[in-house]
């Protein structure tokens, strides 16, 4: 089960065998102004991988908030979510949701520079 509120995604998936995985994960971001970086998007995953609770929090500059996903399967891997999990993955038309908020929130527009630091 997935579910997206803009500010707000939620996924599920239960175990479907004992060689099977299961997490309840819920990402909240909302803006927020860094004094070093600037405006960008702080991100919070919490809930549980397998029945372990997870809560972590980040922070991506504007230009680097698009990198959400890459950032969010880190660190849900880094809590115990195998890497041949594909299942937040098939997230990807919620990500899609997540992305276009994102960007309104952020007022991001095609073409905006990225700060060269943030490249590498």
């Amino acid at each position: 089960m997935t579910l997206f509120n803009p500010g707000h995604l939620h996924i599920e998936r239960h175990a479907l065998n004992k060689d099977d995985h299961s997490y309840d994960l819920c990402i909240d971001y909302e803006v927020f102004q860094d004094p070093k970086e600037g405006l960008g998007m702080t991100f919070r995953l919490h809930g549980t991988i397998e029945n372990q609770p997870v809560d972590d929090s980040f922070f991506l500059a504007k230009d680097q908030a698009f990198d959400f996903a890459r950032h969010v399967t880190r660190l849900a891997e880094r809590h115990g979510l195998p890497k041949s999990a594909t299942s937040l993955a098939s997230s990807h038309k919620f990500y899609d949701l997540m992305f276009e908020d994102i960007r309104a929130q952020l007022h991001v527009k095609s073409g905006d520079p990225m700060k060269p630091e943030h490249l590498t």
